[in-house]
């Protein structure tokens, strides 16, 4: 059994405690497309007492076990995905006497397998905020709890990234919050359950202040890192003037204006840059949204589509989204107004049939979806899906090897299976290979170069191109593919694409960039400067792009 004291105490060191970071991932490519947020924000959070933090992110290359020593602090952060790995970091970390602090969506769900199969010291559950700061000062005395209840911090109390600590090489996009939360009830996402309903939006004046530090370092590519752009529909203010609700109403009203203000200031920064975020079919209503978008130069969106047909988005719990002719014209409309979407479909839906396959891929082609991606129905941990599956395996549950499918995180990735629950019609490998073939239909060279008309010029249309083949490689060709030859040559035309794609993506840094000056002091850059300096004011949220 491991120790709960690393073997050496601070004291007893001869050089400085350190704090580690550790985005972890199996797959790694010396470069990534957008940048791991909370790795930077938790950075602005570490206490100045522990100096800063050492960032690791195995998505550019593995961590080196060498680097960890006794007495150190591992922050680790695993969403589905990557918790079996993230254990493994954990483990190594420990053996080598250093205290292992996990957070994240998965971390937040399973504290108790964290601290078991993690061999962690700490959990900290929900936003990492004051909780994180006081991780680190209680780890530098020696005595951590094992639990921390981060809770969900307000939108005003957001945290700049310490975007000092990155090498910008390394990265093609950078990304920024604006906003948490997801008013829907989707059953295959787990975001309204982790994060919240209730968008906690930020002061609109603190996300300009960061983009406008990003694009001094070189950035011009940036995601806006949200759960959901469009968190007020014209039918939520519909409802609450129908019900003559004046609170609701007022609420709703102030959290669409914030909106446009942020899209306002956005409009006057350099016009080169370039801004992508995710949102609901819901925004192909709302003509004036959409028009600030493009003025605000957020040329992109990832739209949760789903499925094509009634029964499928009624099996997920999204029926008031559109389907068929409607679906098409829908999506057209974004495009129509500026927006081009990267549609987000799944397959293996129990409505599902092997017609629905070619449909999906027809109707993306049809509605002008500039993007796509394509995956397989995965019950994550927090959805209403897993839920039901849990409970329909709890009295016979199957085993791969010693592990109950239901904890399917915990299968060798070598040995886990692509899909998880049964289906009424097609076997598992069906959907998988049909799904695979959708992916080679819609990202197939002829399909890549008629869409990447819709860009300026010839630098942009071949950046378009490599960028389309290198989501393919990475989503597709590493994630689908059960056959290992397959598998190893995708990840290596991934690692050269990335390379490739960097070039494409750098832009001359402006340091002389001049951000607005605001009228009154608000949460930006130089509070994460202060947060950084007492440790325990503001704490950025201990998460990843959350699981769908």
């Amino acid at each position: 059994m491991l120790s709960l004291r690393p073997p050496y105490s601070h004291e007893e060191r001869l050089d400085p405690m350190r704090v580690h970071l550790v985005n972890p991932s199996d797959n790694s490519f010396g470069t990534a497309v957008i940048t791991p947020r909370w790795l930077f924000v938790l950075a602005a959070a570490t206490p100045r007492e522990a100096g800063d933090p050492i960032l690791v992110d195995e998505s550019l290359e593995p961590i080196a076990a060498e680097t960890i020593q006794a007495g150190d602090v591992v922050g680790i952060s695993v969403h589905t995905g990557n918790a079996l790995r993230g254990y493994a970091v954990g483990k190594m970390a420990r053996e080598r006497g250093a205290w292992v602090v996990y957070g994240g969506i998965h971390a937040t769900l399973f504290p108790d397998e964290a601290l078991e199969s993690g061999h962690g010291h700490a959990v900290v559950k929900g936003d990492g905020d004051i909780a994180w700061g006081k991780v680190v000062m209680d780890c530098l005395k020696g005595a951590p709890q094992r639990v921390y209840e981060g809770g969900r911090i307000e939108g005003s109390q957001f945290l700049a990234a310490r975007w000092d600590l990155m090498d910008p090489a390394k990265y093609m996009w950078a990304s920024v919050q604006t906003i948490r939360g997801c008013p829907k009830h989707c059953s295959f996402c787990s975001v309204w359950r982790t994060d919240g309903q209730k968008p906690r939006q930020r002061n609109f004046q603190s996300v300009i202040d960061e983009i406008v530090a990003l694009r001094r370092l070189g950035f011009r590519f940036i995601a806006l890192a949200d759960d959901n752009f469009y968190p007020v529909t014209f039918t939520d203010l519909r409802l609450a003037r129908e019900q003559g609700n004046t609170a609701r109403l007022q609420e709703l009203t102030t959290i669409r204006n914030e909106r446009l203000q942020l899209m306002e200031e956005l409009a006057k920064l350099p016009k080169d840059m370039v801004f992508f975020t995710q949102m609901t079919m819901e925004a192909g209503e709302d003509g004036a949204y959409l028009d600030a978008m493009r003025r605000a130069n957020i040329k992109g969106a990832l739209v949760g589509v789903e499925a094509v047909t009634p029964e499928g988005l009624k099996a997920v719990y999204k029926d008031w989204n559109y389907s068929g002719e409607a679906l098409a014209v829908q999506l057209q409309t974004f495009k129509k107004h500026g927006v081009h979407v990267l549609g987000s479909f799944i397959f293996g839906l129990p409505t599902d049939r092997p017609a629905t396959f070619d449909a999906t891929v027809a109707m993306a082609m049809k509605a002008g979806v500039t993007f796509a991606q394509f995956v397989m129905m995965t019950p994550f941990p927090g959805t209403v899906d897993f839920g039901k599956w849990e409970k329909e395996q709890s009295t016979h549950p199957t085993l791969v090897g010693d592990v109950p499918i239901t904890r399917y995180w915990m299968i060798p990735t070598e040995v886990r299976p692509k899909m998880f629950t049964p289906h009424p019609t097609m076997s598992s490998d069906e959907i998988r290979e049909r799904t695979q073939k959708v992916w080679d239909q819609f990202y197939d060279w002829g399909a890549i170069w008629e869409r990447s008309s819709c860009t300026p010029n010839l630098k942009s249309r071949i950046a378009f191109i490599f960028l389309s083949k290198l989501y393919r490689q990475m989503y597709a060709g590493t994630g689908i593919s059960t056959d290992s030859a397959r598998r190893k040559k995708s990840k290596a035309w991934a690692r050269w694409t990335a390379h490739q794609c960097k070039k494409l993506f750098q832009a001359k840094p402006m340091p002389e960039l001049q951000g607005p000056k605001w009228e009154i002091g608000l949460p930006g850059l130089a509070q994460a400067a202060l947060a950084a300096g007492n440790g325990a004011e503001m704490v950025g949220p201990f998460a990843v792009i959350p699981d769908r």
